[in-house]
């Protein structure tokens, strides 16, 4: 099963039903986006499930479906072990973009934790997940997927927010105010740090 987030709203890709009262379900090989999106807004609907009883293609069906935007993003840890946290749009959040022409996955998430904090000196650090969720940009609906990295740095300057995308703060966070900070967060940002919390070990390797 597969968990695709609007907002804070669930779609759950499915080969098997377990639904609620408050649970709408569709076919996964005919369903309407926007008629979807839209149920998930009224307050009556708690979840929505896209069913199809073949297990292996899932996601591969739902990408025929929503169009993809790739992303990548980067959870960055400093020697206090303090986390890099952004605000953006009223919202705690973790820096991420999709990838530029010519990018590989692991360059655009370096590149756009860079440029939306001005942190520096950044080591990729072990893959933790990858997310989902949709978003609407020019009247269509879309699905970004975004995978997610552990990141190192000894940086010890000013972060700078930036501001172009919508980003007020941009602060290193311990443990205790992270918890705080993700009570004001998005579900994905959640399923980040306790991916990250679940990591044996760390080894650091730099993008060539």
């Amino acid at each position: 099963m597969y968990e695709v987030f609007v907002n804070d709203h669930p779609i759950y890709l499915t080969n098997s039903v377990k639904k609620e009262m408050n649970d709408k379900l569709f076919l996964l090989d005919t369903f309407d986006i926007e008629y979807v999106v839209n149920q998930l807004n009224n307050e009556d609907v708690a979840r929505v499930f896209l069913y199809h009883p073949d297990k292996e293609n899932l996601l591969k069906k739902f990408k025929k479906r929503v169009p993809v935007v790739v992303a990548g993003g980067g959870l960055v840890v400093n020697p206090k072990g303090e986390k890099l946290m952004i605000y953006r749009n009223g919202k705690w959040d973790i820096p991420k973009g999709k990838l530029d022409a010519g990018e590989s996955i692991e360059e655009a998430a370096i590149r756009e934790v860079e440029e939306e904090t001005a942190v520096k000196g950044l080591e990729l650090d072990k893959f933790l997940c990858k997310t989902y969720h949709i978003f609407k940009r020019n009247g269509d609906f879309k699905l970004k997927e975004t995978y997610w990295y552990a990141m190192n740095t000894d940086f010890s300057g000013k972060l700078k927010p930036q501001r172009a995308e919508g980003i007020q703060k941009a602060e290193w966070q311990h443990d205790e105010k992270i918890l705080q900070s993700l009570q004001n967060s998005y579900p994905n940002i959640r399923l980040v740090i306790e991916a990250y919390n679940k990591l044996p070990h760390k080894t650091i390797h730099r993008v060539s």
